[in-house]
């Protein structure tokens, strides 16, 4: 007898019944353009697991660093308490070479030598900035990963049409999947900013990239039933139907609208064109994104596509992610018939906006808010501006005068809440800004009132109460970051609830006139108890006026003309530091990049922390 020729095993196919005698060998090409067909389900379903499970261990390993971190810095602040700078020198040297090591080679470092938030230009086009070096560790890591489970597929199948059609399956299921961190990373009250400390600015760097990735993954899949579609039309022998077959077909027609969003995204998002008309492209940006997530849910529903939910799941979360920000501002602007009052005075080359609200809120240095001007713009668009100043005022009557009506009686003191102010310096430029100055410039007396609200606040993740010595660099209208912080430590400094001995402010400007801008609140300042013991104020003023007016008032406060040299500054304080020692930076670029570099070269010779404040976009 003749031995008989072995048969394949035959592998189940999805969307065949089990027990069918049918495999993807036998199958015809055009089978695979439509349902499930020849998708790997299973091995979908890894890669999800996979995915979550990357994003997951990032974030533990961000928890447990910071848990580390606040530990440490919660021991030296407790030890420090009313200490002088001979008992913190213990806590101005490194316990350790690794953490200093890293610091100086991937946490602190730019992706090169020297450029992270630095514009690149290409004549007065803006091209974008480059994402910091850990950020670059992640971001390659995650969109290799994301190419290699595209790629791990069945290629020993004997029908190559299956091998494409899993590809498609592929591709479509993780630009579902990825859908979700893209709108989470992308939201101002996303929770993992409080929990792993990491700012909105740093997310939105993700949210970019993983948006980019989307896109890409979206053409794959695209491309991939293209390619099926061809090739079933030519085993058929007939001409090309693949225009005609969106004709009629909810489920290829919204996957076609998903995409064609997604593309204009991959466009209109360009760093070129979103700084060319930044107003236009937020709001053009949340329309194509509702229709990319509103084209994908209907895709994914009318194909009865498994992981529809995801999408599902990740427009609540957009829905309440907008919920939250409508909340804050109705909470924050609106009373009983009443609401957030603004004045706006214009000043050389800014405004300064003050905003009387509704209700008082707690603090904390650093903090930003988003500011929103119905009647100035046609849009609902905000723009963040860090808080320079804020008080909160008791509520007073007038004791002479007794209450007669029960509305004066209602307006007595035991009803009455404290009035909180807090105000915004707001750099002209085009745009929103512009427009409010040359309105508040027209006024007879530079100064209008107008509706206005606030949402937030957002930020001041991070506490300098456990540090010796505080730099604090400041570029420009970078100032209001740091009056918080300045006022913040001193206070902490006169009640003995912080390690402070040494503060050192410097403020980088092109004219005498921006100093108009804070002049009432440094005034303030300079006021304040036991600031000469501990404050020292450095001025540079880049392009002054007349050589005559750059003159310094006291040892304490310092102005000089030219450029600030950074690298100068660092060293200098580094070798005079108290303690363990501080450095933050609110201003341009090109600025903050100097600051990092030389910050950088320190850090491995004592304890010196690196902090930098941006609003990138």
């Amino acid at each position: 007898m003749m031995a008989s020729t072995p048969r394949m095993p035959v592998k189940h196919v999805h969307g065949l019944p089990p027990g069918s005698n049918y495999s993807l060998c036998s199958m015809a090409p055009g089978n695979f353009t439509h349902g499930l067909m020849g998708v790997n389900l299973q091995m979908d379903k890894n890669t999800t697991y996979m995915l979550w499970s990357t994003i997951v261990a990032v974030c533990l390993i961000v928890i447990i660093a910071r848990l580390i971190q606040g530990g440490v810095s919660l021991l030296r602040h407790l030890f420090n308490l009313n200490s002088d700078h001979v008992q913190q020198a213990y806590w101005a040297r490194n316990g350790s070479n690794a953490w200093p090591w890293l610091k100086k080679r991937l946490v602190y470092a730019p992706l090169f030598k020297k450029r992270h938030n630095r514009n690149f230009q290409l004549g007065r086009l803006n091209m974008g900035t480059l994402p910091s070096r850990f950020h670059t560790l992640l971001l390659t890591l995650y969109i290799l990963s994301n190419i290699v489970y595209c790629c791990f597929l069945n290629y020993n199948t004997c029908n190559k049409t299956a091998v494409l059609a899993e590809l498609r399956g592929r591709t479509g299921h993780l630009a579902f999947i990825n859908m979700m961190p893209l709108m989470v990373f992308g939201g101002r009250n996303n929770l993992l900013i409080p929990l792993l400390r990491v700012s909105f600015d740093t997310f939105n760097i993700f949210h970019r990239w993983i948006g980019r990735l989307v896109a890409f993954e979206a053409i794959a899949h695209t491309i991939a039933w293209m390619a099926v579609k061809d090739i079933a039309d030519r085993h058929v022998k007939q001409q090309s139907t693949m225009m005609l077959a969106f004709t009629g077909n909810p489920f290829l027609s919204w996957g076609l609208a998903s995409l064609i969003a997604m593309l204009l995204i991959l466009i209109q998002a360009s760093s070129a064109i979103r700084h060319l008309a930044y107003e236009t492209f937020l709001h053009l940006h949340q329309v194509l994104a509702i229709l990319a997530f509103v084209g994908a849910a209907i895709h994914g529903h009318t194909g009865s596509l498994p992981m529809t939910n995801y999408i599902y799941v990740t427009i609540g979360l957009w829905f309440l992610e907008r919920a939250a920000r409508w909340w804050m501002i109705i909470y924050r602007n609106f009373g009983l018939g009443s609401s957030t009052r603004v004045t706006v005075e214009a000043l050389p080359e800014a405004c300064r906006v003050t905003y009387q609200l509704q209700r008082p809120w707690l603090m904390r240095p650093g903090c930003h808010v988003y500011a929103h001007f119905p009647t100035l713009t046609w849009s609902l668009s905000s723009h963040p501006f860090s808080i320079a100043w804020y008080d909160t005022k008791p509520a007073t009557i007038n004791s002479e005068k007794l209450p007669t009506t029960t509305v004066d009686l209602a307006n007595t003191l035991p009803n009455r809440k404290d009035t909180t102010t807090i105000t915004l310096i707001m750099s002209k430029k085009s745009g929103m800004t512009g427009k409010l100055h040359a309105r508040a410039l027209a006024a007879p007396s530079n100064t209008i009132t107008m509706l206005g609200y606030i949402e937030g606040p957002y930020g001041g993740l991070e506490s300098l109460h456990s540090y010796g010595t505080v730099v604090l660099f400041a570029g420009g209208v970078g100032i209001t970051h740091q009056l918080s912080h300045v006022r913040d430590l001193l206070a902490s400094y006169d009640g003995c609830t912080s390690a402070i001995q040494k503060i050192v402010l410097i403020w980088s400007v092109r004219t005498q006139d921006a100093f108009e801008w804070v002049q009432p609140w440094m005034t303030e300042i300079l006021r304040m108890p036991h600031r000469r013991e501990v404050l020292k104020i450095l001025l540079f003023v880049t392009k002054p006026k007349h050589a005559g007016d750059v003159v310094s008032r006291s040892s304490q406060v310092q102005m000089f003309g030219g450029r600030c040299k950074p690298g100068r500054i660092v060293e200098e304080q580094f070798e005079k530091r108290k303690g363990a020692m501080a450095v933050t930076v609110c201003g341009p670029g090109a600025f903050a990049d100097e600051v990092r570099g030389a910050v950088r070269e320190r850090v491995e010779e004592g304890v010196v922390d690196f902090q930098e404040e941006s609003f990138s976009w």
